[in-house]
């Protein structure tokens, strides 16, 4: 993870498929910052090769599922040739059944980014003239309407996706939510009719959990270098002691992410008169100050451990069946590679972790108000009694890590069979993924909270001095939130500080002046 701190997405204008294997940055950099997407020979060649396939096994009538055979149970229904298109788009049409709010934006891009992914590795047997499509979709940001509730792994949300691509289903254009037919209109593009196996691929696979886990694991992974951004500046406000950053303290534990951490608050605060005038105000702090680098360092391991398990099923065909070359012919392979459990899995795995990042500063954040802990005014304001100063946002920590928690149940131990029980083992790591997105964003907002608290507090040190980095952070802060001396409206400061965070700007501030953040 330390070798991409310097690929920041938002810099990334263009991502050609075929050429190598995607990394999370590329996925971002089309699903968030709209970048544009190409094919490149290789990916063009492939995906030719493997639809010659799919037309020979067709005009020869093998019996291949999804493709001369119904879906699901109906695997026992042959259907001919002359139906196959017709197959192609029921599948579409009667798949299309997920409900509620519609996915955000960028998670609909991310899965059409993973389609494209996915099929473009040669082994579905669909033309390029729809991947062509999809990647027109995702360059004319023409958005598929695609409600995001009632998945269990797959299928559904594609779907909604893929209606558009023949006509069907709604679309926004520019703003517009239209019919379709005619968002493909107004860009200049026109609808496609869909070839034997092209509906089936459509749906298939990974593609949703795998765009929801990527997006959470990039959140995931600027939360959790912004957090030692964070956990430093409450350290040093709170008048904690730097020895518990100590590399002979921490080369006796034998995690890397860890000694990593500790060297990284030490690079933080380097320069710091507050940090060096009460390094030895207290014999030891409490644990969510001295605890820093071993519970961000756990973290950090897991979503290490989760990237590389990401970044393979972005390099994998979860589809089924599989159209496999061999020689001058090729077979049909009837599996399960569009299980979704190892993404699943760790995207459980990353709640936890993130979970277990968001308790850490929610401590800190009740710190940094108390003064009966802080040494500060109380709720950090000149004024206490008639000013409630930064109490409440205290609240809306708590109230966020409350939610986390429950979100932090795994997903994948869960199992409800489907297709009249042909499919009896469920992965459910659509809803474990999509978890682990919508905890990425709570974090982020609980981390603003200490970073607004935390530099709130750096104004009552004066005039001692803070550390070159984390006055760097504190002149971004107060760029837009200027320093509390009666109460006022909070909420555009917290949305101000966790809009810098999610697009990485603290993270970015830092590696410009200790160099990358790695773990």
């Amino acid at each position: 993870m330390g070798q991409e701190a310097h690929c920041y997405p938002s810099e990334l204008t263009h991502v050609v498929l075929g050429e190598g294997p995607v990394t999370v940055e590329e996925m971002v950099a089309v699903a968030r910052y709209k970048a544009k997407v190409s094919f490149s020979q290789q990916y063009c060649d492939r995906v030719a090769a493997s639809r010659s396939l799919i037309e020979r096994f067709l005009r020869e009538n093998r019996l291949i599922y999804g493709v001369t055979t119904g879906f699901g149970e109906n695997v026992t229904e042959v259907i001919s040739p002359e139906d196959a298109t017709t197959l192609q788009h029921n599948i579409i049409r009667s798949h299309a059944v997920s409900v509620g709010e519609p996915l955000e934006k960028e998670i609909v891009r991310a899965i059409q980014f993973m389609i494209l992914v996915s099929l473009g590795q040669g082994y579905s047997g669909v033309r390029l003239e729809v991947l062509q499509l999809i990647a027109s979709l995702l360059n004319e940001e023409i958005t598929p309407f695609a409600p995001g509730e009632g998945s269990v792994g797959y299928l559904a949300p594609e779907a909604h996706m893929a209606l558009v691509l023949i006509g069907e289903g709604k679309a926004w254009y520019k703003g517009e939510l239209l019919a379709g037919k005619e968002a493909l209109h107004r860009a200049g593009l026109q609808p496609i009719e869909l070839g034997c196996k092209e509906g089936l691929a459509l749906i298939n696979g990974t593609t949703s959990v795998t765009a929801f886990a990527t997006l959470a694991l990039y959140n995931a992974s600027q939360a959790v270098k912004t957090a030692d951004v964070a956990g430093a500046m409450s350290l040093e406000v709170l008048k904690g002691t730097i020895k518990a950053c100590d590399p002979r303290l921490h080369a006796v534990k034998k995690h890397d992410e860890q000694s990593a951490t500790a060297k990284t608050i030490l690079h933080i605060l380097e320069g710091s008169e507050i940090a060096e005038a009460y390094k030895s105000h207290r014999l030891q702090d409490a644990l969510s100050l001295r605890c820093i680098p071993q519970l961000h360092g756990a973290c950090k391991k897991l979503l290490k451990d989760a990237r590389e398990v990401i970044e393979n099923e972005m390099a994998s065909t979860g589809d089924n069946p599989i159209i496999y070359p061999e020689d001058d012919d090729g077979i049909a392979l009837m599996g399960g590679n569009f299980d979704g459990t190892y993404v699943g899995m760790y995207s459980d795995s990353m709640c936890i972790a993130m979970a277990n990042l968001a308790k850490m500063a929610e401590r800190r954040i009740d710190r940094l108000v108390n003064h009966h802990h802080s040494e500060l005014p109380s709720f950090l304001v000149a004024n206490p009694g008639l000013n409630n100063g930064y109490m409440i946002p205290q609240y809306t920590a708590a109230g966020l890590l409350g939610e986390i928690k429950v979100l932090s149940h795994p997903s994948t131990v869960d199992n409800i069979s489907t297709s009249a029980n042909q499919e009896d083992q469920v992965s459910m790591a659509y809803f474990a993924a999509k978890k682990a997105y919508h905890i990425s964003k709570k974090v982020e907002y609980i981390l603003a909270i200490e970073l607004m608290t935390a530099a709130q507090a750096l104004d009552f040190h004066k005039p001692l001095k803070p550390s070159p980095v984390t006055e760097a952070v504190y002149q971004k802060i107060r760029s837009m939130v200027p320093t509390v001396k009666v109460d006022r409206y909070f909420y555009p400061d917290i949305e101000y500080i966790r809009h810098l965070l999610h697009h990485g700007e603290f993270v970015k501030l830092v590696e410009e002046r200790i160099g990358s953040m790695s773990f």
